[in-house]
């Protein structure tokens, strides 16, 4: 359970961190990452029975 816990924590670090981000290729990356950590928490929830986490509250 941790892990799950651990890819949430990593996607909301990223989203918060695109929401300030000027450049537009960088937050792309930002957001790139963050989704990329979602789908892990899918994952794992998914290995676990668990629901799927929220969406995002950043969009």
């Amino acid at each position: 359970m941790k892990m799950l816990t651990e890819y949430l924590e990593r996607a909301v670090e990223f989203e918060k961190l695109a929401v300030t981000e000027q450049n537009g290729a960088f937050k792309a990356e930002l957001l790139k990452q963050a989704s990329a950590y979602r789908h892990l928490a899918e994952m794992r929830a998914a290995k676990y029975g668990l629901p799927k986490p929220s969406p995002p509250e950043i969009k």
